[in-house]
């Protein structure tokens, strides 16, 4: 296969290979598309993480199980005060 990359890919892959670290540019690329596949593995389970925690929350709005956002403010409040005044 024959890659065309922009120069300044290029470059960075040239830079990559001058640290030491990889030979060439096919370990460069071969690097960055494991990161890259690890990352977006990493994005999909935090995303379904998400909407599974959003639909419990969701559940527990229409249970009646919520609590009025001037308590949660002030709960906020006084642990950002605890914690200014642990650092003293």
């Amino acid at each position: 296969m024959n890659i065309q990359v922009k120069p300044e890919t290029q470059e960075l892959i040239q830079a990559y290979i001058a640290t030491g670290h990889y030979n060439n540019a096919d370990e460069v690329i071969s690097k960055a598309l494991k990161l890259l596949s690890e990352w977006e593995k990493g994005y999909q389970q935090w995303e379904q993480e998400t909407q599974e925690k959003l639909g419990v929350g969701l559940a527990q709005i229409e249970r009646g199980e919520v609590i009025d956002s001037n308590i949660v403010m002030a709960r906020l409040h006084e642990k950002i005060r605890q914690a200014r005044e642990s650092k003293k």
